[in-house]
């Protein structure tokens, strides 16, 4: 019982360093939000100078910064991460559904080579993406760079493995007998999928959607890449990185602008974790 307990105090007290070295970033941001630019190189660590009023200050001069541009940055963020989800939901949910019903070699090794992409390190392929991208816009008159669809399409390449792999499984645990039951009474394959087999996958799809949702809000290397710094089309992550270009020394603004762009995903994985711990524990049982 003393070794059990001892353990646990250990653990805990592991647990306790991981979250404080874990969140510590994030407490720098939030605190230094409430100071002007002084008050942050003399202490960047305490309390010392802290303000409701100077966040305000700091809200307002970055909110209306025009080498920011805020509101601008921040809708091409929620398009792109919009409709990147819900083009991996439902093409997603479609693939792995046919994935595991059709049981043929062709299907498994489609599979396997969803599972093999994720392997594979994104800096690997950064640069054929872009000149692959360039020439394929090239040959069908469609700007894959420094466009929204072509960001889109490439965040739908990048998240469709995981998506499918982590939907595969779920959709593995569904009895057969559900579309066996759909066919004998007349539903086509397309109406089995959106009637029986999607609505079964809400807790999933919630769980992917979440997960993929933070990725693409908080990626700054593929948008750089393909939007450029420069470019008239900015998510918030580029906008932050043109904005600290612009104010190299002004922490306050900078640091504004970082919490400007963390606060909508943290809001959402607040409201949305007990459904991201549903999903994930409904596929296990799965």
């Amino acid at each position: 019982m003393e070794m059990k307990k001892s353990r646990k105090i250990i653990l805990t007290v592991i647990g306790i360093i991981v979250a404080i070295y874990t969140l510590f970033p994030f407490y720098l941001v939030v605190m230094n939000t409430f100071k002007n630019a002084n008050s942050i190189v003399a202490s960047p660590v305490g309390f010392e100078g802290v303000s409701f009023l100077q966040l305000m200050t700091n809200l307002s001069s970055v909110v209306n910064n025009s080498n920011f541009n805020f509101w601008y940055a921040f809708g091409t963020s929620v398009i792109i991460t919009v409709i990147s989800l819900v083009v991996l939901a439902l093409f997603g949910g479609m693939a792995a559904w046919v994935i595991c019903r059709n049981k043929t070699k062709w299907s498994t090794a489609i599979y396997m080579i969803f599972i093999a992409s994720m392997i594979i390190p994104f800096q690997v392929v950064m640069l054929p993406l872009i000149s692959t991208f360039r020439d394929v816009g090239n040959f069908v008159g469609i700007s894959l760079l420094q466009s929204i669809p072509g960001i889109v399409f490439a965040y739908c390449g990048f998240g469709g493995a995981m998506t499918v792999f982590i939907l595969t499984g779920f959709i593995k645990g569904i009895p057969y007998e559900l579309e066996e039951a759909a066919s004998i009474d007349g539903c086509s394959p397309e109406g089995t999928f959106f009637r029986i087999i999607f609505p079964l996958l809400t807790p999933v799809i919630t769980t992917v959607t979440i997960l993929n949702g933070m990725w693409i809000w908080n990626d700054y290397l593929l948008p750089s890449l393909m939007l450029g710094q420069n470019g008239k089309v900015k998510t918030l992550p580029v906008a932050v990185q043109a904005f600290v270009g612009s104010y190299v020394k002004q922490w306050d603004l900078i640091l504004t602008a970082a919490l400007l762009a963390i606060i909508p995903m943290v809001i959402i994985f607040l409201i949305a974790q007990k459904q991201i711990m549903n999903g994930m524990v409904e596929g296990a049982i799965k």
